[in-house]
C-alpha cells in the first residue's frame, strides 16, 4: 500500500481547546496511508521568514500520540526542525484568516498547488463574500454594493447586511434598517454612518437581513462531497447575529432537502477550484426555507463538536475521505514538480 507524507501548515495562537486540528490529525496520523505528519505553525518565530516569503524551508514538529492542544502551544514547538517543502506529498492547509495574498502567489511557486487541501487559488476566490454572487440563485437576495448610491437603493428595497468582502468571524457586518446602522447592538444614524463611508469609501456584500435569524445559522461541513455534519448556531439574547465567535450557541442538526441541493451545486463548483473541504452556512427566508448565506473555505472548524453531538466518528471519516482523496487523485502522479 502506497503511503504519503503531509505537512499541514497552521497557526497555533489561533487555537483554543475546541479546534478540530488535534483530533483530525490524530486520526490521519493513525491511517494506514500516513507515512508521517509534521505541523509548521505561523506563530513560531523561526518561521517568520517562511510566511513572509523570504525563505523556502521552514520549522517543523512531528505529530506523535501526544499531539493534542495546550496553551503554550507546546507540540507546534517540541522537536522542531528545519524542513524542504519537496520532503512531504501533500500539504493540508489549516491556516486561519487573514492570510495575505502574496504568500499564497508564494506557496504555489515553490510546490505544486495540485497537491494542496484546499488549493490557493480555490481558496482566494470563494473566501470572497462576493463569490456568492456567482450562486444569486441559491442566496437571498444579493447585491454587490460598490459606493453609498448602491447601499441606499437596495436597503430602501428591505433591511439588509453589509458584509465586507474579506472579512470572517462576523468581524465588520453592519446591519441597515430604516434611518439607522447597526454594528453589533450599537445603533448610529444612517446619516452619521454616511459621513464616515464618504471619508473612507469601501465595497460591500450587501444581503436581504433575514428577519428569521433567531431560528439560527446552520452550519454545514462537507468534504469530498459527503456532507459530514450539521449545526445550528443560534444568537445571543438580543443579538442579530449568529456566529460563535460573536457570542451565540450551537446546538446538533442535519442538512435538509434545500440544503442537500444546495451542497449538490457548491461542490462541484469549488472542486473545479480545488477545494474539496468547506463549510457553507444557511439562514431561515422569509418563505420558512434555509437559503445560503456564507461560505468558509478557508480553515473550517466545527467538525469535533458535531461528533461529539452526535456520536458518530465524524472525524476518522473526515481522515478517511482525506486520504483516500491523496490516494485517487496523487497515486501514479508525479509528486513534486519543479518550478
Amino acid at each position: 500500500m502506497r503511503q504519503f507524507r503531509m505537512l499541514v501548515l497552521s497557526d497555533h495562537a489561533a487555537h483554543s481547546s475546541e479546534n478540530s486540528i488535534y483530533a483530525l490529525l490524530q486520526e490521519l496520523r493513525k491511517h494506514a496511508r500516513c507515512a508521517g505528519i509534521d505541523v509548521a505553525s505561523r506563530s513560531i518565530p523561526k518561521n517568520l521568514l517562511f510566511f513572509s516569503q523570504q525563505q523556502r524551508t521552514l520549522y517543523v514538529s512531528p505529530v506523535d500520540e501526544g499531539f493534542s492542544f495546550r496553551p503554550d502551544g507546546y507540540f507546534f514547538k517540541n522537536r522542531l526542525r528545519l524542513a524542504s517543502l519537496r520532503e512531504y506529498d501533500v500539504i493540508l492547509l489549516r491556516l486561519p484568516p487573514p492570510v495575505p495574498d502574496p504568500f499564497w502567489q508564494f506557496l504555489t511557486r515553490i510546490y505544486p498547488e495540485r497537491h494542496i487541501i484546499n488549493q490557493p487559488s480555490g481558496i482566494r476566490e470563494t473566501s470572497n463574500k462576493l463569490f456568492l454572487l456567482q450562486v444569486p440563485h441559491l442566496c437571498p437576495p444579493i447585491r454587490h454594493c460598490r459606493n453609498a448610491a448602491d447601499i441606499l437603493e437596495f436597503k430602501d428595497r428591505f433591511p439588509i447586511v453589509l458584509k465586507p468582502p474579506q472579512n470572517y468571524g462576523g468581524k465588520g457586518i453592519l446591519k441597515v434598517e430604516g434611518e439607522r446602522v447597526w454594528s453589533g447592538n450599537q445603533p448610529q444614524p444612517l446619516n452619521r454612518f454616511l459621513k464616515d463611508y464618504e471619508k473612507a469609501p469601501a465595497e460591500y456584500l450587501g444581503m436581504k437581513f433575514m428577519k428569521n435569524v433567531d431560528q439560527g445559522d446552520k452550519r454545514i461541513i462537507v468534504l469530498d462531497g459527503r456532507i459530514l455534519g450539521a449545526s445550528i448556531r443560534l444568537p445571543a439574547k438580543g443579538a442579530w447575529m449568529c456566529n460563535v465567535a460573536q457570542g451565540g450557541d450551537a446546538i446538533p442538526s442535519e442538512a435538509d432537502p434545500d440544503e442537500l441541493k444546495i451542497a449538490d451545486t457548491l461542490t462541484p463548483l469549488l472542486a473545479a477550484k480545488g477545494v474539496i473541504f468547506y463549510g457553507f452556512d444557511t439562514l431561515v427566508g422569509d418563505d420558512g426555507r434555509r437559503t445560503l448565506s456564507e461560505i468558509n473555505t478557508m480553515s473550517v472548524g466545527g467538525l469535533v463538536q458535531i461528533a461529539n453531538f452526535t456520536g458518530k466518528p465524524l472525524v476518522k471519516e473526515a481522515a478517511n475521505l482525506i486520504w483516500e482523496y491523496v490516494k485517487n487523485t496523487m497515486y501514479g502522479r508525479p509528486i513534486f514538480v519543479a518550478q
